[in-house]
């Protein structure tokens, strides 16, 4: 029988990111996206318009220009076209970084109009600036390693809590009232209906538990008066912005230098929004990927100069809502640019979502910003610890941002040029993150991190790839029992860049071994629950394997049943049970494990032989790290050599 045609082959199955859903499910996720991006989209003209003066005609213009090109930037990202366009879930807003720069160069041009046009100037350069040089940014990728991805997806998540927290305390401004009961309740409420939804049900009402929460949270609030919609009686039907609605541009120097500086920082947390997406979604992230992203933030800034709004950015609110729903289909993210494209037309549309309640917003925007800052602790446990650079780069970049997010005076303190980056937990503390994995990890020699050894004969990284052949195995011969075919293997792969790097050595090694070699070591490994181990000094490998658990003092009765289960497997294997100690919970479940193991064929237990073997070799690994460094001795629960790698 003839193979089937390459064509057909399962290769060509559709990513779920390229999913298309029935039309009722994209209209109603979404309009989900809408609702969790609608208080965020608005905010930057209400606080332009406020500040430079114009009036509330003009601002309604602003907001309508604002969803309309909103949803075209949005289509843009994530449909694409050329090299436009990242094709992820990402749905576009208006960055919050430029907001006191465009008030700066507004004010400094007269306010009003006057101002307006010389801002749409700056965008509209700044965003051909954007789009020349994303190709050119993309090639920086290898300076966002997951130490510095991981750490700015956890900045913007913790650094947005703040405003979840303002909105659900009654709103930024004169409504704010954290001492009210009917805020907290409204907040809480919606949060907990959140939390509810997505434990009771499954599969689709799970997917649209904020959808339910703001719409049950709202009518809640309406019901008891404090959700309001006048602005709906009052708005007008059709609203359509043109293009240069308030007069031509006008370009000054001073303010495009001001403008292009923002767009490079918002191109900073663009190149994390990406990131943290492709973890959701499961996609790897190139550099074409950022450069399309790029792109796609360049053309739809300048879109927003000509159909009078703002640089655009993704935003992290609806990274956090597709963590959230787990829907990953990118055309979700379109229908929410179609609808809002709908919602800039329409005047009365956009009233009815503006009477969301904001103690309703904020509390569903509580579970969004953390989910953004959960998806940056997952890829920082891709981070090897172990080396104290990484965790002196996210420390740092963490604390700065926190310390601006808690203390948004600070920015007063500095220059008003430097007022961009201070005003910012976001902007400094990525800022930080890159700067200080340049300076650690790029800039001129190191000596790497102590990776063996003890306090005062510690072994390093560049140590490690200038060793002979003899002192490599006699330095990392305990991880495998002291047989040193899989220690010489790994050496072969020397120099190596990190200690993950090191860690995968050895695992390739092993696996790569022959079937005697691998039968060799599998038989060298001690009985577990035996007597020599339990009588060995404290500093013997085994015996700090096993006594985690306390196998190396059990009673009477136990150890006759652990000698029982082992001595059936040797029988039946012909080698010892191989079994990570240190990731089981109790003696019960290595009994349990260990019996379950009995039923394996001899070819799958051999394999798990082997990935038990490894995941020893990863803890002994840990112990030989944990005493060169203080800092990563201090921590516990140390992973395996298979997870830290």
């Amino acid at each position: 029988m003839s193979a089937p045609p390459v064509d057909s082959a399962p290769a060509r199955l559709r990513h779920p990111v390229d999913e298309v859903l029935p039309v009722p499910k994209l209209a109603i996720y979404g309009f989900q996206h809408v609702l969790a991006f609608y208080a965020g989209a608005v905010i930057v003209p209400i606080l332009l318009a406020g500040a430079i003066g114009l009036t509330t005609e003009q601002l309604i213009h602003l907001i309508n220009a604002d969803l309309f090109t909103c949803g075209i930037a949005s289509i843009i990202q994530s449909i694409g076209f050329w090299k436009v366009g990242v094709r992820l879930p990402l749905l576009q807003g208006v960055t919050f970084t430029a907001v006191s720069p465009m008030i700066a160069i507004g004010l400094a041009a007269g306010g009003g109009t006057e101002g307006l046009v010389v801002i749409y100037g700056a965008v509209i350069v700044s965003g051909l600036f954007t789009f020349l040089i994303a190709p050119y940014f993309s090639r920086l990728i290898r300076f966002f390693p997951p130490v510095v991805t991981g750490s700015v997806i956890t900045i913007i998540g913790i650094a947005l809590l703040p405003v979840a927290a303002a909105d659900a305390a009654g709103g930024a401004g004169p409504t704010l009232n954290p001492s009210s009961g009917r805020n907290l309740a409204y907040a809480v409420g919606t949060l907990a209906l959140i939390v509810v939804i997505q434990r009771v049900f499954r599969g689709f009402m799970a997917t649209v538990a904020v959808l339910l929460g703001l719409v049950i949270g709202t009518l809640v609030a309406w019901v008891l008066g404090d959700a309001h919609f006048d602005n709906v009686a009052t708005s007008n039907w059709v609203g359509v912005t043109t293009p240069f609605y308030f007069g031509w541009p006008k370009f000054s120097v001073a303010a495009i230098i001001s403008m292009i500086v923002v767009m490079l920082i918002t191109a900073v947390e663009t190149t994390g929004d990406v990131f943290a997406t492709g973890e959701i979604v499961e996609k790897r992230i190139t550099r074409d990927d950022i450069g399309r992203a790029l792109r796609a933030d360049g053309l739809a800034t300048t879109i927003g100069g000509i159909l009078n709004s703002f640089p655009y950015t993704c935003f992290a609110e609806n990274v956090g809502l597709v963590r959230l729903t787990r829907i990953k289909s990118r055309y979700v993210v379109a229908a929410a640019g179609v609808i809002m494209i709908i919602l800039g037309l329409i005047p009365k549309a956009g009233a009815i979502v503006a009477g969301i309640p904001h103690p309703v917003l904020g509390g569903a925007a509580l579970a969004m910003f953390a989910t953004v800052a959960v998806v940056g602790i997952q890829t920082l446990t891709r981070v090897d610890f172990h080396d104290h650079r990484n965790v002196v780069i996210v420390a740092t970049s963490l604390g700065l941002a926190m310390y601006v997010t808690a203390q948004p005076d600070i920015a007063k303190a500095v220059p008003s040029w430097a007022q961009i980056i201070f005003g910012s937990g976001i902007t400094l503390g990525s800022i930080t993150a890159i700067v200080l994995n340049a300076v650690f990890h790029h800039v001129g020699a190191h000596r790497g991190p102590a990776v063996a050894g003890s306090p005062g004969a510690l072994i390093r990284l560049d140590e490690v790839n200038a060793m002979s052949r003899e002192r490599f195995v006699d330095t990392f011969g305990s991880l495998f029992q002291g047989l040193t075919w899989v220690v010489e293997a790994a050496y072969e792969h020397r120099p190596f860049d990190d200690t993950g790097d090191l860690r995968r050595a050895f695992q390739d090694a092993l696996f790569a071994g022959t079937r005697e070699e691998q039968s060799a070591l599998l038989s060298s490994y001690p009985q577990l629950g035996a007597t020599s181990v339990a009588t060995a000094q404290p500093d013997d490998v085994s015996f700090r394997d096993q006594s985690a658990l306390g196998l190396t003092r059990l009673d009477e009765k136990d150890h006759d049943e652990l000698a029982d289960l082992t001595t059936r497997y040797e029988e039946r294997f012909g080698f010892p049970l191989i079994l990570s100690v240190r990731d089981r919970d109790s003696f019960a479940q290595v009994l349990r494990q260990g019996w379950a193991r009995l039923e394996n064929s001899p070819a799958q237990e051999r394999a798990a032989a082997l990935v038990e073997a490894a995941r020893i070799a990863g803890y002994r690994f840990d112990d030989l790290v944990a005493d060169t460094n203080p800092v990563h001795a201090a921590r516990s629960g140390m992973g395996t050599l298979g997870s830290q790698t």
